[in-house]
């Protein structure tokens, strides 16, 4: 099959994503045309109402009128439309579909977490395959806000589990004393941390064969400012950052700093993002335990996600 065009849409809690792409499964390249994501909140009040409220609904829609714009432009043949779980529990979740169906033409699907680890795993290594100093298989880490994901495989996914740390929740668990970030943290705040992280890497353990990887791959904001830290940038770089690899002493150099810094010392570092300031030192401190714990040397650090791998998927 030649190159085709295709346009992918993953629409989460907090934001929405659009990526308009070129695929050519022939070379296994895959090449941006767009690349855009928007804060529309669609969770906003779900947990406690069980509905998708009004204005979340309206700024997802004028999201979706804003890509349909985007992908007519391009001319994409194929469009995917990926949702998570906010969509599927609450009860007007017709209203959700029938929006979307209406703007894109196509019907917001909601995936499982397999079919999730599949999509990253799929973004994540593709452009990997094949490449000599690369040995498989690989450990695709997805270090979120709340969670983490570790997905082992080469062609196909082999093993995947999602635990509850990431740097959001650490942050807010153990960094956190009368509702400001304890600037830096104390010996003990870590201590906790570190605790708490390596018992969700006994848990990922059980189902993910941590240490069989030969190549580690981090994916999100946590590893990819380490990178741009590492590079010491002078502003975040996403070609720059796209598989980079940062070394196990690196990554504990960087790591050890942010733990010791001040938030002022850390909003200075010019690559990272004002948003990131105060939850970084957490996010290293998750991708410095994995390193310990798989043995890994090095982190291939990768921009591409489940976003690709929805792309990939219309191939």
């Amino acid at each position: 099959m030649t190159r085709s065009r295709v346009a992918a849409v993953d629409c989460g809690t907090n934001s929405i994503r659009l990526l308009v792409a070129d695929v050519d499964p022939a070379t296994g390249e895959l090449t941006d045309l767009d690349r855009r994501m928007t804060i529309v909140r669609l969770g906003q009040g779900v947990d406690r109402t069980g509905r998708l409220a009004p204005e979340a609904l309206e700024r997802t829609f004028a999201a979706c009128r804003e890509y349909a714009e985007v992908i007519k432009e391009h001319g994409a043949e194929r469009l995917r439309f990926v949702a998570t779980s906010a969509s599927r529990d609450a009860e007007n979740r017709d209203d959700f579909v029938r929006g979307v169906l209406d703007i894109l033409g196509v019907e917001p699907e909601v995936i499982t977490g397999d079919q999730e680890a599949e999509f990253s795993f799929t973004g994540a290594t593709k452009e990997l395959t094949g490449r000599a100093d690369l040995e498989t298989p690989y450990l695709v880490v997805d270090i979120g806000g709340g969670s983490t994901e570790f997905v082992v495989g080469d062609d196909h996914v082999r093993a995947a589990r999602s635990v509850d740390v990431g740097c959001v929740r650490m942050t807010e668990r153990h960094l956190v004393r009368d509702g400001a970030v304890t600037d830096p943290p104390t010996g003990t705040q870590v201590a906790a941390m570190r605790a708490d992280i390596e018992a969700a890497l006994d848990l990922a353990g059980r189902t993910v064969p941590l240490r069989e990887a030969r190549t580690l791959v981090g994916l999100a904001g946590s590893v990819t400012t380490v990178s741009a830290i590492a590079q010491e940038l002078p502003e975040y770089d996403s070609a720059a950052i796209h598989h980079s690899r940062v070394s196990l002493d690196r990554v504990r150099e960087i790591t050890d700093w942010l733990l010791r810094s001040t938030h002022a010392e850390r909003a200075a570092v010019p690559s990272l993002h004002p948003g990131r300031v105060d939850v970084i030192a957490a996010g290293s401190l998750v991708l410095l335990s994995i390193m310990e714990r798989t043995g890994a040397e090095e982190v291939v650090v990768s921009e591409h996600d489940i976003l690709d791998g929805i792309a990939w998927s219309l191939a």
